[in-house]
Formats: structure tokens, C-alpha cells, sequence
């Protein structure tokens, strides 16, 4: 039961992401039902009450998931040193390519991108101006693939996870 909390975190980013909200808001609660249909709801709450309020908590969600992809970035190194050699098995890469599409889909993300450059209204009117504007503009163009990242990263993770339940059930 304790190692269900290490799922709480990044189950915290990806369930209040800008992108899967969009998702699963048009998914399972058909909202908007179309670009052109008007909307049935009369008044609209959007996410002032509960649950939906808890989606502004998707900023410190994301500093976690930043921590995440620390701690796992960790291991990965760790992982590739065995018997005092380095070592690389399909394990290990399996782990690299894990914790790099985390850190894509992180740093892609409208939070991070907020991060680095929100709140400025001039680059160069501010410390470091130059440095944030180029940072920016690199999350920026991973911005733009966010979707993908998300899908991707997802996918590679459940996938890697389900191989090694697999692999443990045999006999």
C-alpha cells in the first residue's frame, strides 16, 4: 500500500493537464458537445467548484513531477554502473527512455512554459532577459508537441510497467 503513494504525484500532473483536461472534459462530459452546437448549460461554473477547482492545483503538480524526473534521473545513472562497470542492459534503457519522455512531457508543459517566461512583460527589461527569452522559446517549440508527449510518454510508461508485471507471472 505505500508504494501506491509514489503514484499520487504524477496521477496529480497528468489528471489536471491542460491537454487531458481538454480530453476528457469532451470525452466523458460532452463539454462542448461541438464548436457550432450552443452550449445546454445555462449558467456556467467551469472550474469553480468541486472536484474541477482541485485542476488549479496542475502548477504544483508539475513542480513535483519535476522532482520526479530528478529522482529518476538519478536512478538511470545509477543504473548504469554494475559491479563498479558500466553496464547497460535492456532495463536500463527501458528506465532512459522512461525518464526522458517524462522530462519531455514536463518541460512541454504550459505550467513550465509559464514558469520560464510568465510574468514578463519585457525580456530585456528584466535580469537575464536574453537567457529567459531563449529558454522560453525552447519550451516554447516542445510546447507546441505537448499532446504528443503526453501520449507518448503515457504509453511508454504503461507499456514498460505492464512488460514487467508479465515478465514476474511466469513461471
Amino acid at each position: 500500500m505505500p508504494a501506491f503513494f509514489c503514484l499520487v504525484i504524477p496521477l496529480a500532473f497528468r489528471f489536471t493537464c491542460y491537454y487531458y483536461r481538454k480530453a476528457y472534459y469532451r470525452s466523458f462530459l460532452f463539454d462542448p458537445p461541438a464548436c457550432a452546437v450552443a452550449d445546454p448549460h445555462h449558467t456556467y461554473g467551469g472550474e469553480t467548484r468541486l472536484p474541477f477547482v482541485l485542476n488549479n492545483l496542475h502548477r504544483y503538480a508539475m513542480y513535483g513531477a519535476l522532482a520526479y524526473v530528478v529522482i529518476l534521473s538519478y536512478d538511470v545513472v545509477q543504473a548504469f554502473a554494475y559491479n563498479g562497470r558500466a553496464y547497460l542492459g535492456i532495463g536500463t534503457g527501458i528506465m532512459l527512455v522512461n525518464d526522458t519522455l517524462l522530462a519531455v512531457y514536463a518541460f512541454s508543459c504550459h505550467s513550465f512554459r509559464h514558469l520560464v517566461g510568465g510574468r514578463v512583460d519585457c525580456f530585456s527589461c528584466v535580469r537575464f532577459g536574453q537567457q529567459r527569452h531563449a529558454l522560453w522559446k525552447g519550451v516554447t517549440r516542445l510546447n507546441v508537441n505537448h499532446p504528443m508527449w503526453a501520449w507518448v510518454s503515457i504509453a511508454v510508461a504503461g507499456s514498460c510497467s505492464w512488460g514487467a508485471r508479465a515478465r514476474r507471472a511466469r513461471p
